[in-house]
């Protein structure tokens, strides 16, 4: 009940994920995919391959078709390991409060087992590359290490660098006034990863979760 203002959505996530047991997943658009790939990111860290910590991306029927354009994304980019860490249910709230509720109870035995709190999670290993603060600009962007050949926690931390870029680039002042005076982010990678992510973000666009300007 009492209002936190982070620095950063660095540090916002690392909040959310620090005093979280689990995760639910609602339909939203780029700016749940950035939180998504923070989260699975943390998770892939070879240091948390055996901290439980449910996660599951569920909605009505209509929220189909953008998870399973997630789903595909990310067993595309990150592989089975990422995909391993979710579940995907659709339409079916008692299956996805039972499976929640099974999840949590496996924190709380993890926890106990490790001596670690219930209010924060002090055993979770955060790489330093998701506590340090992105700031989208042209340059950020181009810089940014958008190939498979890394471990994949980094790939998935400049994946959800890139994509704080594009929300950036949708929703806010400094970012708006720097395409305004320079052009577009530009961004740099595989192309497999690009092929993706144009798909990806094509298939928000056709589903009403992103406008490409003030008209549509």
């Amino acid at each position: 009940n009492e209002l936190v203002i982070m620095p950063d959505i660095e540090k916002r996530l690392e909040a959310f994920v620090r005093v979280g047991h689990g995760f639910f997943v609602f339909p939203g658009g780029a700016g749940t995919l950035e939180e998504i790939l923070y989260l699975l990111g943390v998770l892939l860290h070879p240091d948390n391959e055996e901290v439980p910590f449910p996660l599951i991306f569920t909605g009505p029927k209509g929220s189909a078709s953008y998870f399973e354009t997630i789903d595909l994304f990310i067993k595309k980019t990150l592989g089975p390991k990422a995909a391993a860490r979710y579940q995907i249910i659709i339409d079916d709230p008692q299956r996805g409060a039972y499976e929640m509720t099974a999840g949590i109870q496996r924190v709380r035995e993890f926890r106990k087992q490790t001596h670690d709190a219930f209010s924060f999670n002090w055993h979770l290993s955060i790489d330093h590359e998701f506590q340090k603060p992105f700031e989208p600009t042209h340059e950020s962007m181009a810089q940014l290490d958008l190939h498979a050949d890394q471990p994949i926690h980094l790939l998935a931390a400049n994946l959800r660098r890139a994509f704080s870029g594009i929300v950036a680039g949708h929703v806010k002042p400094h970012a708006l006034n720097a395409i305004e005076k320079d052009g577009p982010f530009k961004i740099h990678g595989d192309p497999t990863i690009m092929k993706l992510m144009n798909e990806l973000l094509q298939s928000f666009i056709k589903q009403h979760r992103m406008k490409i300007n003030q008209e549509n």
